[in-house]
């Protein structure tokens, strides 16, 4: 295979499942074989939900899947990490928490990204908008049960948001990156803007992509709700303008599978 994506599903840590995102994922998968990559494949990880387990579950779960991926195709380059909110929150905390491992080289991902992530679960910075179908106060709530106790939600390997350290988000970073896509009436605007400005600050690669008008996970949410195909397909292929930046479509490397 040319290129693994490693998917990790929103729902606020609480609702939402692979399969609800099945044909989301589809599309995505048609979409990179249009825009030229060959044999890509797509690893959705089904996570254990708030209130059955709470952290550090979700992340343990989400280590193990990153390194089965990688036990796949041999090379955590060739690994693109991708997911919305919540699964945005915890792609970010893999990042942070790989960065400590005895060899944060070999397991650093090609390129991440981030759709509306939950960058700090807990803050007034998350405040309701006039257009976005997010509640402040509902997602403070999950995120307080994600976490499990007070303390826990300042912790950066918790809520990713906290880590203001430049050189932890330096060693954290992808090889090739992070790309941003959230829209601009969202309850995270705020945060998810603080943190491209910190990254940015720290000399990471970020491309952004905020859209005008937009609420939380646009690109998912116009994939079920929008009229039209042109409609539907939008944010992906945005996505793929700005993967495809980095990502030279051309540049695979076949491994006999």
């Amino acid at each position: 295979m040319s290129r693994s994506r490693l998917i990790i599903v929103g729902g606020g840590f609480s609702m939402g499942s692979s399969y609800f995102y099945l044909e989301f994922l589809l599309a995505w998968l048609t979409i990179l074989h249009k825009a030229g990559y060959r044999n890509p494949a797509i690893f959705a990880l089904e996570y254990t939900l708030v209130p059955d387990e709470k952290y550090p579950t979700q992340l343990e779960q989400t280590v193990a899947g990153f390194d089965h991926v990688c036990s796949i195709v041999k090379d955590s380059s060739r690994v693109c990490l991708a997911g919305d909110s919540a699964g945005a929150t915890l792609q970010l905390s893999l990042l942070l928490r790989m960065s400590k491992s005895s060899n944060p080289l070999k397991r650093r991902p090609g390129f991440a990204t981030l759709i509306s992530p939950w960058a700090t679960l807990v803050t007034p910075k998350n405040r309701d908008t006039p257009s976005d179908y997010l509640n402040a106060d509902s997602l403070h709530l999950y995120g307080r049960q994600y976490a499990g106790t007070v303390a826990k939600l300042k912790d950066p390997l918790v809520s990713p948001g906290m880590c203001k350290d430049r050189e932890w988000w330096i060693r954290a970073a992808p090889s090739g990156g992070f790309c941003f896509m959230y829209g601009s009436e969202e309850v995270f605007g705020p945060e998810v803007r603080d943190l491209i400005a910190l990254l940015r600050r720290s000399g990471c690669a970020v491309r952004v992509r905020e859209e005008p008008g937009q609420v939380h996970a646009w690109p998912v949410v116009s994939l079920f709700l929008a009229d039209t195909r042109a409609e539907r397909t939008k944010g992906l292929k945005d996505l793929m303008k700005m993967i495809t930046q980095v990502i030279d479509p051309n540049d695979v490397h076949i491994d006999g599978m």
